[in-house]
C-alpha cells in the first residue's frame, strides 16, 4: 500500500521504517526538507510540498494520509493546507498526541468535504514505533476496517483496537497516558522511599528482583533496571518532569464528567512539584520517561 506520511520526528521517523519493513510504499513530508531527504536512504520517497505527497500517494479517492505531528496548532495547520490536494474517498489519519474534541472537530471538517478520518492513540515508544506499535483507533468502523491490515502489519500481536466514534481513539489515548503518570509516580515514590532510607542500596538489583514474579513486573521496571544500569545514581537526569500534556487532559476530562481520579490527578501535581523542588523520585520517572520515549528535555548528562 502507498501511505502518504507527514512528520519526521523521533516516532515519525521509526514508524515510517516500520512500515517499510512491511513493504508498503511510503512518501514523506517534513517542513524541514534535509529530514524527508534523510528517509531517501531506506527507501521512501522524499517530497518538497504537500501538494506532490498527494499526487504521489495514489490514486485520487484512495489516498491514505498519515500525520504524525505535533499537536494542536501544527496539526491544524497541515489538514488545512492538505484538503485543497485531496479527493472524496480519501483517507487522513491523525496517529499523534491529538486532544481528542480536537479529532472529533477534524472528522466533521474532512467528513464535510467526504474525506475519511481515522485518530488513532500510538503507544509503545520509539522501540514500539519501529517495531511494534500498541494502536487505539477511532473513526467510522467501515475506515478501519478497510484500512486493518496496514495497522496489523506495524503493531505488536493483538496490538490494535478499533475504539469507537471519531474522537475514540484520542480519549482512550488520553486516559492510558493519565494511567501512565499515575504509575511512574509511584515508581517514582518507591525508589525514592529506598533511596532515603539507604543510598547504598543497589536499586538496579530491586528493579530486576521486581521484574521477575512480582505483581509490579513490566516493561517500566526494565526501564528502570537499565537507567540504574547505565547510571546508578541517575546523577544525569534532572528531578524536573517534564510533561506533554495529556495528563492534564485527563484530568480536565475527568472533572468534566464528574469521575474522581485522585491518583492521576496527584501525579500530574508532583510532575508541577518538580519544577520547584528536587524530588529524587523526579530523577526516576525522568528516567523511565527517556527509556520508553527518549524525552530529552529531562536529561542533563551527555547527548
Amino acid at each position: 500500500m502507498k501511505i502518504g506520511f507527514v512528520g519526521l520526528g523521533k516516532m515519525g521517523k521509526n514508524l515510517v521504517l516500520n512500515l517499510m519493513d512491511h513493504r508498503h510504499e511510503v512518501i514523506v513530508f517534513n517542513r524541514t526538507y534535509e529530514k524527508a531527504l534523510e528517509m531517501k536512504s531506506h527507501g521512501a520517497l522524499p517530497v518538497k510540498t504537500l501538494k506532490e505527497l498527494a499526487e504521489n500517494t495514489g490514486k485520487p479517492g484512495s489516498r491514505v494520509i498519515w500525520l504524525m505531528i505535533t499537536a494542536g496548532t501544527a496539526t491544524q495547520e497541515i489538514i488545512n493546507e492538505l484538503i485543497p490536494f485531496l479527493s472524496k474517498g480519501d483517507t487522513v489519519i491523525d496517529g499523534g498526541n491529538s486532544h481528542y474534541k480536537d479529532s472529533v472537530s477534524n472528522a466533521q471538517k474532512l467528513e464535510a468535504k467526504g474525506i475519511e478520518f481515522l485518530d488513532i492513540g500510538t503507544s509503545g515508544g520509539l522501540t514500539g514505533a519501529r517495531n511494534g506499535a500498541c494502536l487505539m483507533i477511532g473513526g467510522k468502523k467501515e475506515t478501519f476496517r478497510k484500512l486493518e491490515p496496514l495497522f496489523k502489519d506495524i503493531s505488536v500481536p493483538e496490538g490494535y483496537a478499533y475504539c469507537g466514534k471519531s474522537g475514540s481513539g484520542h480519549f482512550v489515548k488520553m486516559v492510558h497516558n493519565g494511567i501512565e503518570y499515575g504509575m511512574l509516580a509511584a515508581i517514582g515514590e518507591g525508589f525514592e522511599i529506598i533511596h532515603e532510607y539507604d543510598p547504598a542500596m543497589d536499586q538496579k538489583a530491586i528493579a530486576r528482583v521486581w521484574n521477575h514474579g512480582s505483581v509490579i513486573r513490566g516493561w517500566l521496571m526494565e526501564l528502570m533496571e537499565e537507567a540504574f544500569r547505565k547510571d546508578p545514581s541517575l546523577k544525569e537526569f534532572s528531578h524536573v518532569m517534564g510533561h506533554s500534556g495529556e495528563g492534564k487532559w485527563t484530568v480536565d476530562t475527568a472533572l468534566e464528567l464528574g469521575v474522581p481520579a485522585p491518583v492521576i490527578t496527584l501525579s500530574l501535581l508532583s510532575r508541577f512539584r518538580s519544577f520547584q523542588q528536587a524530588p529524587y523520585g523526579g530523577k526516576v520517572v525522568s528516567a523511565l520517561r527517556y527509556g520508553f520515549g527518549g524525552h530529552t528535555n529531562t536529561k542533563t548528562g551527555p547527548k
